[in-house]
């Protein structure tokens, strides 16, 4: 199975973007997805920027996709995921049908906000181009076998396996609203949080994340104890989501568990320092969300 690196779903600064990305050069990352999948309106990076991030970490040997928005809201939103899916350099993920069908035939990856949870759809998806998919954060390792043994001949699996879930998004700005200001002069607040605002509920616990128009799990998704079982399944792909600290950490462990040289409960053991929040494992279950179930 190959490691890849999701897009970075929180605003950071552009020296902290070009920094992360210059380190992920020397890690055994595959992979890399890289653009802005959450809000137009985070201007650190534009698409050049990202283009040339994609040259360098080419030329470093990773393979590189290029994301698109998954919630579109202006028009120059809908020109900037042109001009991505028009690149001839990169392959595309695609976030949302809009993106699909511009690729007019041109092979893509089908991101998880396409929310494919049957057959039928993967068929449609694999004739407009699809060549992976990525499974949807809610879907458990039933769902995943049934789709295994249907999915289409060629058609490679990803599974997100590691960071905090993006659950939902909204045309409003949360984390504006937090600080009483409208979105259109957010004074780009979300850069506060490297790793998202968290939302406690009223007795202390961790609920949700805010991350601007996004809505996020409090608690990290981890399935590095079931690398086995998607192995069985013939998962193709594993997704890791950036995080601002210890990415490169975490990636190095994955691999180390996939190499066979540290197991899943030791590999978990370690993280738990690296992680920004505790575990959960539910929806790999059919369980709530936040539960941590074990094997």
């Amino acid at each position: 199975m190959k490691i890849a690196l999701g897009p970075v779903q929180y605003y950071w600064s552009r020296i902290a973007m070009m920094q992360f990305y210059e380190s992920m050069t020397d890690t055994p990352v595959d992979i890399v997805y890289l653009g802005e999948t959450v809000c137009s309106r985070r201007h650190e990076l534009r698409l050049p920027d990202w283009l040339d991030i994609a040259h360098m970490l080419a030329d470093a040997g990773k393979d590189v996709v290029l994301s698109t928005q998954v919630l579109l809201e202006s028009g120059q939103d809908l020109a900037t995921m042109r001009k991505i899916v028009a690149n001839d350099g990169f392959m595309v993920e695609a976030n949302d049908m809009g993106a699909v069908h511009c690729l007019n035939g041109k092979p893509f990856v089908a991101g998880p906000y396409l929310n494919v949870y049957s057959s039928p759809t993967l068929d449609l998806l694999a004739g407009q181009g699809a060549g992976r998919w990525v499974m949807p954060l809610e879907m458990g390792r039933e769902g995943l076998t049934q789709l295994q043994a249907e999915r289409p001949q060629d058609m490679q699996t990803e599974v997100f396996v590691y960071g905090r879930m993006p659950l939902a998004y909204s045309a409003r700005c949360f984390t504006a609203r937090h600080r009483n200001i409208p979105k259109d002069n957010c004074q780009y607040v979300c850069m506060d949080h490297p790793d998202g605002l968290l939302l406690e509920t009223r007795e202390g616990q961790p609920f949700l994340v805010l991350n601007g128009i996004q809505t996020q799990s409090a608690l990290v998704y981890n399935l590095v104890n079931e690398l086995d079982t998607m192995c069985a399944l013939g998962v193709d792909v594993l997704r890791i989501s950036p995080q601002s600290q210890h990415t490169g950490d975490i990636v190095q462990l994955f691999r180390q568990v996939l190499d066979r040289q540290l197991s899943g409960d030791h590999a978990f053991e370690q993280m738990l320092p690296l992680m920004p929040a505790g575990s959960c494992n539910g929806y790999w279950y059919g369980r709530p969300g936040l539960e941590q179930m074990v094997a």
